[in-house]
């Protein structure tokens, strides 16, 4: 019985194709396809009705993306699968200013983090002020931001959350708090609350 799994797999092909193995990313992603697929159907269940992503489709812009990308630092497989979180988020806030900028308003509710984190049936969800929101908290402090954007995004559990960004299981559950108490504030406002560590 072999004590390989895709976890230490994936991690040695990141590591080649840091070193500059091309190929390493084509075998990478057959390894984690369920769970890029996984979180691209999270990232679509928020999407207002008539976005024009699929799951598949979005793994594959995603993909596109991530090859286009020249010198990452990946340490393993938890980092690439925020890393690939960070780019299909971009891609939809980016399908979403473009189809903003087509029918200036609509019919998009906007919701609170905690309402999106819990909700049993699809939420629309303004990904624009999200990622405003986002891109605004991670000013005030980066490391609650890449707490937000690898657990929400990514879907990550707190202990993938702490391997992805190196830090303890412990800062996740605290940052994590103070992100969603921030951004529920925020996203519920025209002012910016003070970011306050408890």
């Amino acid at each position: 019985m072999s004590d390989r799994s895709p976890a230490r797999d994936a991690t040695e092909l990141i590591q080649a194709w840091q070193q500059g193995d091309s190929d390493a990313l084509n075998r990478i992603v057959p390894l984690l396809y369920d769970e890029l697929r996984r979180i691209a159907h999270a990232r679509l269940r928020s999407e207002p009705a008539g976005h024009l992503f699929q799951t598949t489709i979005l793994v594959h812009e995603a993909y596109l993306r991530l090859v286009g990308l020249d010198r990452i630092n990946l340490r393993n497989r938890a980092h690439l699968l925020a890393l690939a979180a960070r780019l299909m988020r971009q891609i939809l806030v980016d399908q979403a200013r473009r189809r903003n900028a087509r029918k200036r308003g609509g019919d998009i509710r906007l919701t609170g983090l905690s309402d999106v984190t819990k909700a049993a049936e699809p939420v629309a969800v303004d990904v624009v002020a999200l990622n405003d929101a986002l891109d605004e908290l991670t000013s005030l402090d980066p490391r609650v931001g890449r707490v937000v954007e690898v657990k929400f995004f990514a879907g990550l559990t707190i202990d993938e959350t702490a391997e992805a960004l190196g830090v303890s299981a412990a800062t996740v559950e605290r940052d994590w708090t103070v992100a969603r108490a921030w951004l529920k504030q925020r996203l519920s406002t025209d002012t910016t609350p003070p970011l306050r560590q408890p």
